[in-house]
């Protein structure tokens, strides 16, 4: 027997999962559902998300309604799905959208749950510093990312890596865990676990605030919290009226010094004093420019030692309740 699935997903780090649960023998994916196309890029043309853009390219029956409403149910309905498999999708799923498919919904969820509930799972990994997180396959429920877990895969992190690469083996453990989980999840073999909820943790949707740094912070806090926002909204600091982005940086021991102020300038990197330790930022980009190497950001910028970036607030990403 051929189980009928679906895929609502939005987001790149999908893919390798869904192309992963498509592959698989004794599945047939009858529809994927996706957000709306949104303008992008530099130009700021409304174009198809990479999900939309693969299910197009495979010919799949493709869906991207502003909101999963009734006329939704009905059509996944229509469909006579066995399950739905949910990854970054962007939507919060009504009640009776759960109870449509023959074996509900599960969501491919970028931590080790009840861990970094919320939108921003990977980034919230990287924040803290951890050095292990993972994927779980859990089934879906109304309340946000706190339904039983089917099973996970997990993932150490390395020391220095960044967002994307981060994001990037978190899609390919999401494609391993699909191959495994999936089949099991048909075949009925997998027990469903409640989450403890005393151990819930929580992430938000990043903002454009969240760029700035604060220099009282340790030095540590802020190499990870660049490497966590790598992309949009990115890292900035001030100096003077000149707001810089910072593309990479790491924390190291250093001299004790007034938070934001420039102990070194050279080729070496601009080494900024911090609330803990000295943060060298070794990339930056200026207003209009392009993110360069310092060494060559130096030759057409001047810093010099004494000067003092301005510190920010930086609005927290993880907590133990759910963030707004």
């Amino acid at each position: 027997m051929v189980a009928r699935v679906v895929l609502l997903g939005s987001d790149p780090i999908a893919l390798p999962a869904f192309e992963a649960v498509a592959a698989l023998p004794g599945v047939e994916v009858v529809g994927v559902w996706s957000q709306p196309d949104r303008p992008s890029g530099r130009g700021q043309a409304v174009q198809p998300n990479p999900v939309s853009t693969w299910a197009l390219a495979r010919g799949l029956a493709l869906f991207r309604p502003e909101v999963f409403d009734p006329a939704e149910d009905a059509r996944l309905a229509d469909l006579k799905v066995d399950l739905a498999v949910v990854m970054a999708y962007g939507q919060l799923l009504r009640e009776p959208t759960l109870a449509v498919p023959r074996l509900g919904f599960v969501n491919l969820h970028g931590s080790l749950l009840p861990a970094l509930r919320g939108a921003t799972p990977v980034e919230g990994a990287l924040i803290l510093g951890l050095t292990e997180t993972g994927i779980t396959l859990q089934q879906v429920v109304r309340k946000l990312d706190a339904g039983p877990v089917l099973a996970a895969r997990r993932l150490s992190v390395a020391p220095d890596i960044a967002r994307e690469a981060l994001r990037a083996e978190m899609g390919r453990v999401a494609a391993l865990l699909a191959v495994e989980a999936v089949p099991a999840l048909l075949a009925g073999k997998l027990v469903a676990v409640p989450q403890d909820e005393t151990a819930a943790t929580y992430t938000r949707r990043l903002r454009r605030e969240d760029a700035g740094l604060d220099f009282t912070q340790p030095a540590r806090v802020l190499a990870a919290r660049i490497r966590a926002l790598e992309g949009w909204p990115g890292s900035t600091c001030l100096l003077g009226d000149i707001r810089l982005k910072v593309g990479r940086a790491t924390a190291e021991a250093g001299p004790a010094a007034a938070p934001g102020v420039v102990l070194a300038a050279d080729a070496g990197g601009v080494c900024v004093a911090t609330g803990d330790g000295v943060l060298r930022l070794l990339e930056l980009q200026r207003p209009g420019g392009r993110m360069l190497p310092v060494a060559a950001f130096l030759a057409g910028f001047k810093i010099v030692p004494g000067t003092v970036f301005a510190s920010e607030p930086m609005p927290v990403l993880v907590g133990p309740k759910p963030l707004k």
